[in-house]
């Protein structure tokens, strides 16, 4: 690894190496600073080497991606590297139109599959509830198609059932000291709000004050994106020789060394559209 390069892994959620500076809304960690990429980056022009982006700009409204995105490039040296990882739409509707195919022809043995790929095209767009029918699927222990679910979304669906597990061995004061004063007081807040939402307009206004408070968590996909508007969208911002390609391939220097997208030899989202651009 080249210790020299400054390399920024933006919206990094629980997918960080020491070695990059790693940011997002919310720090899972102590190796990530807690900050808000929908705001200008604070980092000054032509500064990193690489930035990455994986699997966040999707949880973005198309102006708030495109913005993260111009900040990339502004805080980029010239000859920098862009690399983003997105849900690949393309490929999704795809596998949701063969399956749909196969249904209709009679392989009951698809129905499976058909029912997965159902999900994986909209559910997380609609979702109202943390995990949403994806994750109601995932916790059906006799998954019939349990090989075709892990070729598509990997080491997300292995993340899902550990954090599971580890949530129910967790007593509540384990969880509330997990938890700062910081979260506790918004929560009390929050508990405020509904009481006087219900009391005020009713039930229906609650839920839907329940519904917009879970749209804004950052779990909601808010748009997708295929190979053709993820490059338009590089493109409108500056970038050029922009790409697709493998997950283990990549310009920045020494990339697989860092394990972001493959670990162990394994894809970590093998349902993603890998692309990279670059600074002139």
């Amino acid at each position: 690894m080249h210790q020299d390069l400054k390399l920024l892994n933006i919206g990094c959620g629980s997918a960080f190496h020491p070695t990059w500076i790693n940011i997002d809304l919310v720090a899972a960690s102590p190796a990530v600073q807690a900050y808000d990429i929908r705001k200008n980056l604070p980092y000054i022009s032509n500064y990193f080497d690489a930035c990455y982006s994986s699997h966040m700009i999707e949880h973005l409204t198309l102006q708030e991606a495109h913005q993260v995105i111009a900040e990339a490039f502004r805080v980029l040296k010239p000859q920098g590297i862009f690399r983003v990882i997105v849900p690949d739409l393309e490929v999704i509707t795809k596998k949701y139109l063969y399956a749909l195919e196969q249904v209709k022809s009679g392989d009951l043995q698809a129905e499976s599959s058909y029912d997965w790929m159902l999900l994986e095209l909209y559910d997380q767009a609609v979702r109202t509830f943390s995990g949403g029918e994806m994750g109601s699927y995932l916790d059906n222990c006799n998954i019939k198609n349990k090989d075709f679910v892990m070729s598509r979304i990997g080491s997300a669906a292995e993340n899902y059932w550990q954090s599971k597990e580890i949530s129910k061995q967790k007593s509540v004061w384990d969880k509330l000291k997990s938890k700062n004063l910081a979260w506790l007081f918004q929560k009390f807040r929050i508990a405020i709000a509904r009481t006087l939402v219900i009391l005020v307009a009713g039930k229906e206004a609650h839920n839907a004050f329940d519904e917009g408070l879970f749209r804004n968590t950052g779990e909601v996909h808010r748009w997708m994106y295929d190979r053709f508007s993820l490059q338009r969208m590089l493109t409108q911002v500056g970038f050029v020789d922009i790409h697709c390609c493998q997950a283990n391939e990549s310009k920045i220097l020494d990339f697989n060394t860092y394990e972001l997208d493959v670990f162990d030899g394994l894809v970590k989202r093998p349902d993603s559209l890998f692309m990279e651009g670059i600074k002139p």
